[in-house]
Order: structure tokens, then sequence, then C-alpha cells
């Protein structure tokens, strides 16, 4: 199976523990996912299998959309229910107030990685040296957030609606809102239900997977190309072709720039290479 799936994970289990399901219950050797859930977190998590793990960096960057609830009046040690309280505030805030301080975290904006996260430190996720209770200084991290919309608040929990880049920790910013606030916040459920142009209701539930799974539902299960399709294609014959498969680069007899995808006449998917100025340079050859 060279799958690209589309997977509803479900709360309390790791990115990690979702991919080894999905191997088990679909009897496959080879899976990866292209970006970390919470454990606390549901919702989409885009699942490689075969030949399509080699696509997995290049479904890494898409934007994100998420649903979270932050609880007012507790910071914990995570930033989210799972962890331990560690300090208390004011449990109820204005809704204007609100409403304003969401507006400054619109458009490009810096975080802080938690500790709390699979960020790797000297080879070691930040996440075990948390849990020993050592803290490492950390960079902060630009991110862009494009959408925050309040969709509902009853004291002490708001729900959110946030649209944003790849890297940005709803859990840092629920804890940014309750500083700004003047008190604090922490993600009490978290649901992602987009990535890219991919969205969650073409998702299937790990239940739901098995031998008979692509015909259970269709739209999770995509071809390499199709998920990829995003991406710019080029359409190579000839010497190219066989400059390709010896993994040499090539010149494209178009202008591009960036990802895309290297297909034979016929339209099979060879691969996918790295543009720059019309060279392309192999990246990754697909054996489908």
């Amino acid at each position: 199976m060279n799958k690209v799936i589309l997977l509803d994970k479900t709360g309390g289990l790791s990115s990690q523990q979702a991919v080894s399901l999905v191997k088990r219950r679909l009897g496959i050797k080879k899976a990866g996912h292209t970006g970390t859930l919470d454990p606390l977190a549901t919702g989409l998590l885009i699942v490689c299998t075969g030949e399509a793990t080699k696509a997995c960096r290049f479904l890494t960057d898409l934007p994100k959309k998420y649903e979270a609830t932050i609880k007012f009046g507790e910071r914990t040690d995570t930033f989210d229910a799972c962890g331990t309280v560690t300090a208390t505030g004011s449990a109820s805030v204005e809704p204007n107030a609100l409403e304003e301080v969401l507006a400054r975290f619109l458009g490009k904006t810096r975080q802080l990685p938690p500790m709390y996260s699979a960020l790797k430190m000297a080879g070691r996720p930040l996440y075990e040296l948390a849990r020993q209770g050592i803290e490492v200084a950390r960079e902060e991290r630009e991110v862009e957030i494009s959408e925050l919309q309040l969709l509902g608040y009853e004291p002490p929990c708001a729900r959110l609606l946030v649209a944003c880049s790849k890297g940005t920790y709803i859990r840092t910013l629920a804890d940014d809102i309750g500083t700004n606030l003047g008190t604090f916040a922490h993600v009490t459920s978290l649901r992602r239900t987009a990535i890219g142009r991919f969205d969650e209701k073409d998702s299937v539930r790990p239940e739901e997977l098995g031998p008979e799974g692509p015909g259970l539902k269709a739209s999770a299960f995509l071809e390499i190309d199709e998920a990829l399709g995003f991406l710019e294609e080029v359409t190579i014959e000839g010497q190219e072709l066989k400059r390709i498969q010896n993994g040499a680069p090539f010149r494209a007899r178009i202008p591009l720039s960036g990802s895309i995808r290297i297909k034979e006449p016929n339209g099979k998917l060879l691969g996918i290479g790295e543009a720059f100025r019309g060279l392309v340079k192999i990246e990754r050859l697909l054996h489908l």
C-alpha cells in the first residue's frame, strides 16, 4: 500500500501511536506522519504508507486549522488539561477584552515552543527533559495566524477557531492569551479540522481501518500524486528520463522553482524534485 491516509486521530493517542495502529490494522510495515498532534488532540493526521513516506516532508509545511477550547483561570505545566495546575487567576474575562486580545495575535508573531513538545535538544525530545523537571533555553520562532475567531464564550471557557502556519503551538497561544488578559489559560480540548486543502470530513477513524479500508471510505485514501497535487509538475522523456533514473539533475523546459512533481509522458509519477531557475535536483525517486 503506497497511500496517503487522512486519519481522524482519537484522543489519548500520540501521533506515533496512531501511526503504529494504522500499520497494525492495515498489515503494513512502513508508515509515517506529516505533523505531530498532541495526545489530547483529535482530528486530522496525515499518515503516509509505503512509498508515500517519501512524500512526508513535502506535506509538513501546509497551513493548519483548529478548533480549540481554552479554560481561563488556570495555567498548567503542559499548557493543556493533561498537565498539573501551576498557577491560578481570574476565571472570568470580559468578552470585549477577549476579542481585543485575539486580534493582537493575527498576522506574524513570535512563539516560544513549550517544554512539553516533541522538539529535540541534543537529540532528546524536550518533553523528556520536562518530565525530569529540567527546563532549557529555547529560541522563539516566527509563526503566522491568519484567522483567530471566537466561536463561543461561557465562563470560564472560550471556543476558538484558529488558522495558522506550521509549527504554531495552540497550547502556547492559549497561555499567551491568558497572560495578555491578566490571568492564566490552558487548552482543554483541541481538534485539527484541516491541513492545507485536506479536510476532516474526508478522514477515516482508526477503528474503520482494515484490509477493506479504501473501499469503505475512498476519500481518506489518496494516491501520492493526488496528495501532492498542490505542487507544480513537469513531464520528462527521452534522455532526461534516463538521467532521472540515475538520480542526476536535469533542466526543465520551463522555469520552475520550489518542490515539483516529476512525471512520465503517460502521467505516471516518477519522483519529487527541487527546482531552482529551471534546474531540477532529484529529491525522491518513487518505485510505484
